[in-house]
């Protein structure tokens, strides 16, 4: 079977909504690959209202007076079986850190976890070329996928209440952006002056998925 093509699994969200779900134990960018490309083929099916890509996950809402969930779950899995796994030709930009100092707390201890000096640290976050699978969760957030796996940490067990805007974060397996300041229980590496919402634009996410992010050191405070 074509990688990415194992048979999803589906489950009822509210009375208009389907989730589709393929994740597993590590992400896999094949399987995203075709979550883009089902998301934009259910767009044009009568009676979906929207569809939300997520993290090798899909969010299907429909509105079932005109759609029944059986036959929207027939169309879901008749797209994953046939559509061509899309790309996204994003564009690549770079988005520059001061790692350290007071707006980047986590670093030294961060490092010191994971037996690494702050540089070979600083040097494994800016080293991959990030690829942006979703955006979601808070306005303009990015789920990226593409961190080093000697970088994973599990999330602090006790979230800090006051998280700043621009923080460059990493969580499980995953790094990332705060577009707001907000709660959070993500390792703060840094900081960047990259503005990755704003409402008064035609576009006010910065970033979309298929986009790719290139970390750049700007600065290292010890």
């Amino acid at each position: 079977m074509q990688a990415g093509r194992n048979t999803p699994r589906l489950s009822m969200e509210g009375a208009g909504a389907i989730l589709l779900d393929c994740a597993g134990q590590t992400f896999d960018d094949d399987a995203q690959a075709l979550i883009w490309a089902v998301a934009a083929e259910l767009r044009a099916h009568a009676g979906v209202l929207e569809t939300v890509p997520g993290m090798n996950n899909l969010m299907i809402v429909f509105d079932p007076l005109r759609l029944a969930p059986e036959a929207l779950e027939q169309a879901i899995l008749h797209c994953w079986r046939t559509v061509v796994a899309d790309t996204v030709s994003g564009r690549t930009i770079d988005v520059p850190v001061t790692y350290g100092g007071a707006k980047g707390e986590d670093l030294a201890a961060f490092a010191a976890a994971k037996g690494m000096s702050v540089a070979a640290l600083v040097a494994a976050h800016v080293a991959p070329l990030y690829s942006v699978a979703a955006v979601g969760a808070m306005p303009g957030f990015v789920y990226l996928s593409g961190l080093d796996p000697r970088l994973a940490m599990p999330r602090r067990a006790n979230p800090r209440m006051k998280v700043e805007e621009g923080s460059v974060i990493i969580g499980g397996a995953q790094a990332g952006i705060m577009p707001l300041t907000a709660p959070s229980g993500w390792h703060i590496l840094g900081h960047t002056d990259f503005s990755l919402f704003d409402p008064m634009k035609d576009q006010p996410a910065a970033f979309r998925p298929g986009d790719r992010i290139r970390f750049t050191v700007r600065e290292i405070i010890a």
